[in-house]
């Protein structure tokens, strides 16, 4: 194994957290893997990984050099796209997590057509709720709602979506349909918290130009969008949420809007990724084609600016 194979095999190694894992996904033996990290270890003089019975991290010095060997494998790749024009036809395996409302509603609809533009970039795209490790895991990028919060990141904001406040027709008939923003005082919601930070979701509407928020009673919450749209189709209570999750029950009737006068501050949608993969091509064209359809379904929304994540 020369050097720089070396080098991505130890770089997999930390991010997988596992020699079995790594090896797998390179395609080598285990035993070949060992070898390898030994024989590296013993060309630099130092240990890079501590090994467990359930899991190898690195030394600090093995933290440092993993960090210089992104900085270096990442360039040997931007400097390989350069010569082969691969910035306009990328290839290699892209990891993408989304949102699952986001993959059903949104982006795979029109997968196909960023394989018939991309034909050599192989995806494997993972969806959920919950907050990934995109080192650890390999992920390329996320696409979540909210305010970003990792400042490892880079994000990339997508669209500002719209959102509405509905509950059942049952719902409605029992407790009474709100006039005015006031009246969510004398009404339950669906409760909604994040399993990753432990932050409950106040109601939020801008009132004569400012934003307020609403507390209000819940005797249920739930951590994932489906089951909070569930909860209100069974009449649970009000919800509020970006309204292209609901448009399909608001058409037919299943949920009925309310407050609709009253402007909601719109939930950010971003695109994150590790500030060492910036520059990849194959990350760099997936987030740009992803954009164009967030632009065409909710507006630009502030979409296209990158900063690091703060």
């Amino acid at each position: 194994m020369d050097r720089l194979d070396a080098l991505r095999l130890f770089t997999r190694i930390v991010e997988r957290g596992s020699f079995s894992r790594a090896a797998a996904e390179l395609g080598i033996p285990r035993a070949t893997a060992t070898y390898s990290i030994k024989a590296l270890e013993a060309r630099l003089h130092a240990r890079l990984l501590e090994r467990t019975t359930r899991q190898v991290r690195p030394t600090l010095d093995g933290q440092a050099f993993y960090s210089r060997c992104v900085e270096i494998l990442d360039a040997l790749e931007e400097a390989e796209g350069a010569l082969h024009h691969t910035g306009a036809s990328p290839r290699g395996r892209l990891r993408v997590d989304l949102h699952g409302t986001h993959a059903t509603h949104v982006v795979l609809p029109h997968l196909d057509a960023f394989h018939r533009r991309y034909p050599e970039i192989q995806l494997a795209i993972s969806s959920g709720d919950r907050l990934v490790d995109l080192v650890r895991e390999g992920i390329d990028c996320v696409i979540r709602a909210g305010t970003p919060r990792d400042s490892s990141l880079v994000a990339r904001r997508l669209a500002l979506m719209p959102e509405a406040i509905c509950a059942s027709p049952d719902y409605l008939a029992r407790r009474g349909v709100p006039r005015v923003p006031d009246d969510l005082h004398d009404h339950e919601a669906v409760g909604f918290f994040s399993s990753n930070h432990d932050i409950d979701y106040p109601f939020e509407l801008v009132v004569d130009g400012v934003l307020r928020t609403f507390e209000l009673p819940c005797w249920v919450a739930v951590s994932d969008a489906e089951s909070y749209v569930a909860c209100a189709l069974h009449g649970c209570g009000l919800i509020q949420l970006p309204r292209f999750h609901v448009e399909e029950a608001l058409r037919e009737g299943r949920l009925v809007e309310v407050l609709a006068g009253w402007r909601s501050p719109g939930v950010p949608l971003s695109a994150m990724y590790p500030q060492h993969r910036q520059l990849a091509p194959r990350v760099r064209v997936f987030i740009d084609w992803v954009a164009q359809l967030y632009e065409a379904r909710f507006g630009g929304g502030d979409a296209g600016a990158e900063t690091p994540d703060a």
